[in-house]
């Protein structure tokens, strides 16, 4: 099982299928964009206050799992 299988799904009644950290409505891009931007773990948690540290690296395992899928798209 990879690192975020247990942590991220989409269900197309929740966020219009976008993908969510579990049991939240919490939108994947919304914790990495956040991260982008230079926010910290800490800042997120403060923001979302049901998150913990794994969830936030589950995004981020996410992310690099469809980047490694990605390969071969040239931006």
């Amino acid at each position: 099982m990879r690192q975020f299988e247990d942590k991220i799904n989409s269900d197309p009644m929740i966020c219009s299928g976008k993908s969510c950290i579990k049991g939240t409505r919490i939108p994947v891009h919304i914790i990495l964009d956040l991260l982008a931007a230079g926010e910290t773990y800490e800042g997120i948690k403060k923001a979302y206050p049901n998150l913990k540290d794994e969830d936030i690296e589950a995004c981020i395992s996410y992310a690099a799992f469809l980047t490694e899928e990605e390969a071969g798209v040239i931006i």
